[in-house]
């Protein structure tokens, strides 16, 4: 069908964004599917007035076949009517053969009605088989279409992480290792240099308590003078 060989086409004004200067195959597809579906709905269209075009043809060969049964019968009666003397014989004779004049022309039409109505129906039989495989196409696009844009996710997905992974390089990633070991070591060289710092601050009066501080010499006096005491005792 021509609607499938237009499928993959180049050049559509719809459709300008390309890829290694051809059009995006989704929206080609997406193109190709809208274009199939309207064929489609046309066919559907089409397939309705043929089918009614039969049905048509069939009803009036139906009628035709009817009315020469009828003229038969009326030729037969006025044959009768002459044989029995009811109205003259010549008169009978000449509308009996009339009538079996409509009867053969009710018959040759009913024929033409008849192989008009088998070739309107071989129509419809082959337009009902090209409708339905235009829409196994339109279903079969759907579904690739489908897959189509899940792969293009992905590889997109995958283009991305491959791109960034390649940017970062053994080398490149040791230097950010060493730049943040090294972030680290000055860090820690900045908490121990707050601390001499916050030692260092203390005030002249801490200094000089702590150089006058008596209380072990004190202590040392009272522990002496125990032991004396338990001595003597």
């Amino acid at each position: 069908m021509n609607i499938l060989k237009r499928l993959f086409r180049i050049g559509n004004a719809e459709t300008h964004a390309a890829i290694d200067k051809l059009e995006d195959p989704i929206k080609m597809t997406e193109q190709g599917i809208r274009e199939m579906k309207d064929q489609l709905s046309k066919s559907i269209d089409a397939l309705a007035q043929v089918k009614a075009l039969a049905i048509r043809r069939k009803n009036e060969q139906t009628a035709l076949e009817n009315q020469a049964e009828e003229y038969q019968s009326k030729a037969i009666i006025l044959v009768q009517k002459g044989m029995k003397e009811e109205m003259p014989t010549e008169e009978a004779d000449r509308l009996a053969k009339e009538a079996l004049k409509k009867k053969e022309l009710s018959l040759a039409d009913s024929k033409i009605a008849e192989a008009d109505r088998k070739k309107l129906e071989s129509d419809v039989e082959k337009m009902q088989t090209n409708i339905n495989t235009l829409k196994s196409n339109i279903a079969k696009w759907e579904s690739e279409l489908k897959t189509l844009k899940a792969r293009v996710q992905v590889s997109q997905a995958t283009k991305d992480i491959n791109q960034k992974m390649s940017q970062l390089s053994n080398d490149s990633t040791i230097s950010m290792l060493e730049k943040m070991k090294e972030k680290v070591l000055q860090q820690e060289a900045v908490a121990d240099a707050y601390g001499e710092i916050a030692n260092a601050s203390k005030s002249i009066d801490e200094e000089i308590n702590q150089a006058a501080d008596t209380s072990n010499t004190k202590a040392e006096t009272a522990l002496a003078a125990l032991k004396e005491q338990l001595k003597n005792s």
